[in-house]
């Protein structure tokens, strides 16, 4: 059971770190504990499986990685383990999934591939598709970003 600390400093680390030389400091200022009771609240929270893992999302376009492509995979299933454990090796790959197929739609592995440019993107899933040996693949970029943020938890209801 989790109590109103937990709950308050939950729906706070959820949201963005402060950009501050000590941003653990500023949020155990904001909820009222200090710096060291909220560090071990969260390896608490680590230990227990309350929080499965703590990190951070790089929005790639303000760095540069303005191209991104889904690419879609036909894998031979008794293959899948041993080729997505090839495809996560580059470094340009930031997700590897394994997903259902269905009528019309055969793909079974897809994985997103970051880039300077399409053109940068193109080459390195040329890369991946000659490590792997697949050439059954498509590449799906995207048009415009509508919505990317984090799973929220404990959020007062908004409608």
């Amino acid at each position: 059971m989790l109590s109103c600390l937990d709950i308050k400093i939950i729906r706070k680390i959820q949201e963005d770190m402060p950009l501050v030389p000590e941003p653990y400091k500023e949020i155990a200022q904001e909820i009222g504990i200090t710096e060291n009771e909220l560090i071990d609240k969260i390896k608490e929270y680590c230990r227990n499986g309350i929080i499965r893992r703590f990190g951070t999302i790089l929005n790639h376009r303000n760095v540069g990685f303005k191209a991104n492509a889904m690419v879609v995979w036909i894998v031979p299933k008794e293959r899948i383990k041993d080729v997505s454990k090839i495809m996560i090796l580059f470094p340009q790959v930031s997700h590897c999934y394994q997903r259902s197929t269905f009528p019309g739609w055969p793909y079974n592995v897809f994985t997103m591939v970051h880039g300077e440019t399409k053109q940068e993107c193109e080459k390195v899933v040329m890369a991946i598709a000659e490590a792997v040996n697949i050439n059954e693949y498509d590449l799906l970029y995207s048009s415009k970003e509508l919505k990317k943020v984090s799973m929220k938890y404990f959020i007062e209801k908004q409608f």
